[in-house]
């Protein structure tokens, strides 16, 4: 498809940020602009949404390119210059526009726009946030966050005279060879426990400053904070704590099946460290393409089987440069699809190695790029900047919606059918790290005073509720306790976490519909996607012919669904 930026209509075409000074005369036309009619607000509303538009893609831009190479200082500093230089600067402002925008009187005849009234709802909660003196601890939040992206992009280990990243690394735990699968944990182990303490008191001085972020908004703790600042309106603290429990009582004991039946097969008692990722009837690691070049082709071709404008999508980033793919070394790890919210076309990132788990993150951050595309054209860029909760449900839909056309990797059957039982049970697995992660978030801010190793004896405990009991982690223990650590959401995006587990039950409801009509499931999810955030949370998953729900009894039904699919593979 051919995409043109729109021209722009308030700010220079030719805008280069380099300093504050470059961008303050549009906000002060904003805040001196005299609004005397509702066709002026609306004019204003567009002019803020252009201004916010190009910033936020300037600072995507800068944050993109540190990812790709995190030992590079030019980008480095420039992303660094942004949070630190500028962002200090446009807080205070960004507050007095809001302030202008409650209080504009023709605010009141968008009222019957739902759209408008969900935009002018998350202003008001950034006003409510807002004070003078987080200006300066959001940028150290801002600065300090981005270090862990660097401890761990250096992290790497050498074997056969080969440094590999961890994440190839990782790869060789999938290999038949036991011995060679525990000299890799070993190394890996290893190079994970000299950045332990480093990363521990990182950690720290987030939480801490986070605290005092909270408090000086008149807040309790951080969770009451952050439940704000995400816009979760549609549940609350206590809903989280029922789906952890419902986590532990249905599907833990699933997860504990499945792996019982894997010990079997392995012929052992309990399993190593090392054991988690072999295939437990000896066959060798799926491996569905080589390069990312590649894995790309093949999920455009996916892509165009299910509806060739998701195909299209993938293309159209492709020709314009918005993909990198491949691990490498100096790259950050994760992946992820980064808006862009002037030009429409977004970024992906990830970390490809040819793995089945590599994938499946492209086609989920695929589906996050669709959505993207989808909803490109809403009028203002505050109707495209989607909740969690919205942004997962379109990408851990599309991992389900592909699975039919994963032949396009898997020309045999037998690999086929591993490739999509591994899908179903790392759903199942995943589903307790995730309530995990979110119940020890929760103890962490509202315990902010405890120690470094009050926090590793929490997290142990959370990882016996949580797990099988199935391995011995015998001279391992310490893996155990600092496994949080490789958690980028912790360090980078507090409480961004359990909208997995939300997400990823609606997306069973998606895949379920679409095993019954997989045309009009597909319809339904492109209808959801092209709303971006112009209707609450329950009406996008309505559109989507699914539930916003997450109670022990969606979950129990959901589970049975997944094990009587699990049962045809």
């Amino acid at each position: 498809m051919k995409i043109e930026k729109n021209p722009r209509k308030f700010i220079a075409e030719d805008l280069k940020i380099n300093a504050w000074e470059d961008i303050k005369t549009y906000f002060d036309n904003l805040l001196n602009r005299e609004l005397n009619t509702k066709g002026d607000f609306e004019k204003w509303l567009e002019d803020r949404s252009e201004l916010d538009a190009v910033l936020e893609e300037d600072m995507a831009w800068r944050y993109i390119r540190m990812s790709i190479d995190t030992t590079n200082e030019e980008f480095s500093s420039a992303y660094n210059s942004f949070v630190t230089k500028i962002q200090p600067e446009l807080a205070p402002l960004d507050d007095q526009l809001n302030r202008k925008l409650v209080d504009c009187p023709f605010k009141d005849a968008f009222n019957n726009d739902e759209a408008y009234k969900i935009y002018f709802r998350a202003t008001e909660v950034q006003l409510n946030l807002f004070r003078e003196e987080n200006v300066a601890i959001e940028a150290e939040l801002n600065e300090k966050a981005q270090q862990y992206g660097a401890i761990s992009a250096a992290q790497s280990i050498e074997h056969n005279g080969e440094k590999l990243t961890m994440q190839k690394a990782a790869q060789l735990l999938k290999e038949q060879d036991e011995n060679l699968r525990k000299e890799v944990f070993e190394k890996i182990a290893a190079r994970r426990r000299e950045d332990t303490e480093k990363l521990d008191v990182l950690y720290t001085e987030l939480i801490q400053k986070r605290h005092v972020l909270a408090v000086n908004a008149g807040f309790e703790s951080f969770v009451d904070y952050k439940f704000q600042a995400l816009g979760r309106f549609d549940y609350t603290k206590e809903d989280c704590f029922a789906f952890h429990n419902a986590i532990k009582t249905l599907i833990v004991p699933i997860v504990k099946e499945i792996q019982q039946k894997r010990l079997v097969l392995l012929g052992k008692d309990k399993f190593k460290p090392w054991d988690a990722e072999v295939d437990p009837e000896g066959k060798a690691p799926l491996k569905p393409f080589q390069t990312g070049k590649e894995m790309l082709e093949g999920t455009i071709g996916v892509f165009e089987k299910i509806d060739p404008y998701f195909a299209d999508c993938l293309r159209t980033m492709d020709e314009m440069g918005h993909l990198d793919l491949d691990s490498k070394t100096g790259k950050a790890p994760g992946g992820y699809n980064y808006p862009l919210y002037e030009i429409g076309v977004p970024f992906i990132f990830m970390n490809a190695v040819g793995a089945q788990r590599d994938l499946v993150t492209m086609v989920h951050e695929g589906g996050h790029a669709v959505h993207s595309f989808l909803s490109r054209d809403l009028k203002l860029t505050g109707f495209k900047n989607l909740p969690s909760e919205v942004a997962e449900l379109a990408s851990m839909s599309m991992e389900m919606l592909t699975m039919n056309y994963w032949d396009a990797f898997y020309p045999n059957e037998d690999d086929l059918k591993r490739a999509k039982r591994e899908q179903l049970e790392d759903i199942l697995k995943i589903l307790p790290w995730i309530a995990q992660i979110d119940a020890f978030q929760h103890w962490i801010y509202t315990n902010v005073n405890h120690s470094v190793a009050e926090r590793h004896v929490f997290w142990q405990q959370l990882s016996k509720d949580f797990g099988t009991g199935l391995t011995d982690w015998t001279g391992f223990e310490d893996q155990i306790a600092t496994s949080w650590q490789r958690q980028l959401h912790l360090f980078e995006v507090p409480f961004y976490y359990i909208e997995y587990g939300i997400a990823q039950l609606g997306a069973l409801g998606v895949w379920k519909n679409s095993i019954t009509n997989f045309e009009q499931a597909v319809i339904d999810y492109k209808e959801a996607l092209k709303l971006g955030y112009t209707k609450s949370i329950p009406e996008i998953y309505a559109t989507a012919n699914v539930k916003f729900d997450f109670s022990e009894n969606y979950l129990k039904e959901l589970a049975d669904f997944i094990q009587m699919e699990l049962g045809k593979y």
